[in-house]
Order: structure tokens, then C-alpha cells, then sequence
């Protein structure tokens, strides 16, 4: 058996990144930014080979998708670029034969104010929670590891989501980059960035390959998920959708105890 690492990447969560334009595709801030995410990127597959991995596969989940450069990986990796259509979105192509998961690029959810970026999926909420919690898209994709149970290994990115990573799971190892300040973003250097998150990486699939239980995340039995919405006419298109019921101008709940209906949901109402 292939010991099959997915490495699913964001760009909010990199080294230094603190506007917008540095992360949308065809401006001129983001050519820096996507080839720093590369390089991050690029480390975590150089850790993961390292520590025992034979197959990598690395799924680009930032907006177009089409944001790393994939020369400048290592050979041996697949890369998911653009989206699947799919209810896994950022995770799309994840299953169980995965001996875990990395997140890179990581960021805070939205309603927090851990990464002058913070949001979760979109910028149309301003809350997501899953059974009370302030959800995050770790903790979306985290669930979505769960579910197969696939261990989540490592998580690189602002210091809040890395954070939230060890609430999950203490054992998760994570690689704080940067540091949200009102509108603006303290980081490390970019290449110290990049030499840490290469020797975590080695370390938590080495960790992972020996141990998989230690980084594994319990799946709620049940999912009771509120929204609130930015815009109040969001809501009233959500509660029709099966399930959906509206509990206020821009608030929505959806319970279900089965986490792939949590994921649809979200794929049609978000």
C-alpha cells in the first residue's frame, strides 16, 4: 500500500500575504504571492517525502485554483488545479486511501480578526458554526478528513487557524507563518517559512505513518450548522433548500447527523 499523503493548499494563510490583490489571479501583487505558496507547497512535499511518503497529491484550493506553478514541484506529485465540482471542494479527490492530510496556506474563519483576510469559503458570510463553534475552512476540511478517516497531519498558516488546528487535536503540528494585526500582517521571512514547514512536514509524516491514530479528529455525531449571512436576501434563498430553516433576516440552520449532507449544503446554499 502507497503511503499516500494530500497536501490541499489556500494562499490567505501564506507568508506575509495581507490584501486581497495579493491573492487573485492577474494582478500584479499576486505573482509573488502564488510563487511563495508554490514554495511553501514545494517544502511540504520535500518534508513528506522525507518522512516516508511515496505518493503525493496536491489539490491547489485557492480561488480559480490555478494559482502554484507546477514545474517547480517535485516530480513525483500530482496536482489538482481548478475545481472538481464536487462537495469536497478544497479537499476534492480526498478518500480513504490517504494515509493523512497537510493544510498550507491556512487561514482564520470569517467573524474572527486573526488574518486581515479571515473568511470561511466566501466573503458573502459573516459566520459560520458548526455544533457552536466558529468554523473555519480547516475544520470544514478537517471533518471532511474525518469522515474518511484520514488523520490530519500538519497545518501551516495565520497563528489563529493553527490555533483552532490544536483545539481539534493537540498532536496536529503546525507551522504559524503570520500574525493578523487590525488591517495589516506580521510575518516571519518568507524563506525561514519555507525551512520550517519542510521540517514539520518530515516530521509529521514520519509521526503519521508510525502513529496515525495520534492526528486522527473525532466526527461529531451530530452537525447542527448555523449561517448568517452578509446580505439578508442570501438567507431566504438558502431556507429552501431540504432541511434549511430560516431563523432570522440573514440566519439559516441546518442540522443533519450525516457530515456528507453538511458538505452538500454547503457546496448549494454558500
Amino acid at each position: 500500500m502507497l503511503n499516500r499523503i494530500y497536501i490541499s493548499s489556500d494562499i490567505e494563510g501564506t507568508c506575509g500575504i495581507a490584501h486581497w490583490d495579493e491573492t487573485e489571479l492577474g494582478r500584479g501583487e499576486h505573482d509573488y504571492f502564488r510563487r511563495q505558496m508554490t514554495a511553501e507547497v514545494k517544502a511540504a512535499c520535500e518534508g513528506a517525502l522525507a518522512g516516508g511518503s511515496d505518493d503525493i497529491f496536491v489539490k491547489d484550493a485557492h480561488d480559480s485554483g490555478r494559482n502554484m506553478i507546477p514545474s517547480e514541484l517535485p516530480e513525483c506529485v500530482s496536482i489538482f488545479r481548478a475545481w472538481g465540482s464536487d462537495i469536497h471542494s478544497m479537499v476534492s479527490g480526498l478518500d480513504a486511501s490517504f494515509a493523512g492530510v497537510i493544510f498550507t496556506g491556512y487561514h482564520s474563519a470569517s467573524n474572527t480578526d486573526a488574518n486581515p483576510l479571515s473568511h470561511t469559503m466566501n466573503t458573502q458570510n459573516a459566520s459560520i458554526k458548526i455544533n457552536g463553534i466558529q468554523t473555519s475552512e480547516l475544520v470544514i476540511n478537517a471533518f471532511a478528513a474525518a469522515h474518511y478517516d484520514v488523520p490530519l497531519l500538519m497545518v501551516t498558516g495565520d497563528v489563529g487557524v493553527c490555533e483552532q488546528a490544536k483545539r481539534l487535536n493537540p498532536n496536529i503540528i503546525t507551522v504559524p507563518v503570520s500574525r493578523g494585526r487590525g488591517n495589516g500582517s506580521i510575518s516571519i521571512h518568507p524563506h525561514e517559512a519555507v525551512r520550517r514547514i519542510r521540517e514539520a512536514a518530515e516530521q509529521a509524516v514520519k509521526e503519521g505513518l508510525a502513529n496515525p491514530d495520534k492526528f486522527k479528529i473525532d466526527l461529531p455525531n451530530m452537525f447542527d450548522v448555523e449561517v448568517e449571512f452578509v446580505k439578508h436576501f442570501k438567507a431566504r434563498r438558502a431556507s429552501f433548500y431540504p432541511g434549511v430553516r430560516q431563523t432570522g433576516p440573514r440566519t439559516v440552520m441546518f442540522s443533519s447527523d450525516a457530515y456528507y449532507d453538511v458538505l452538500r449544503f454547503f457546496m448549494f446554499c454558500l
